[in-house]
């Protein structure tokens, strides 16, 4: 499977949109989209990743070197990892938690509370 991320912008935040299997093959589509997304001034970020179905150590990889770089330029990253959707909720969440890195971002449920800045991130 391959590994598609559509990019979009809603309320002054970048909003990838990711779907399909982050793995070693597919991880540095994503890295190449969110560093795009900077290099364009971008500093409030939204990785969706409702719709990935597998996550590898290389997409976790990505995923953490996202969040140092957002935090190197002042900015904010927050993921969306719902707790219920296909097969019974997130893979990715998961995955974060069993490495024990979960607690390092900033998580919602989905797009519209990520974008709410009166919303408090799920829980690790």
């Amino acid at each position: 499977m391959t590994l598609k991320v559509v990019v979009g912008e809603e309320s002054g935040w970048a909003v990838l949109r990711v779907s399909g299997e982050m793995d070693l093959l597919t991880s540095p589509v994503l890295r190449q989209r969110v560093h795009d997304a900077v290099a364009d001034g971008r500093r409030s970020v939204v990785l969706d990743l409702s719709d990935v179905l597998f996550c590898d150590s290389s997409g976790v990889g990505v995923l953490i070197a996202t969040r140092r770089l957002i935090r190197s330029c002042q900015g904010r990253l927050r993921l969306i990892l719902p707790a219920q959707g296909a097969v019974d909720g997130s893979h990715v969440n998961r995955v974060l938690a069993a490495l024990g890195v979960r607690r390092l971002f900033e998580v919602y449920p989905d797009v519209v509370a990520a974008l709410d800045e009166k919303a408090t991130p799920l829980s690790a």
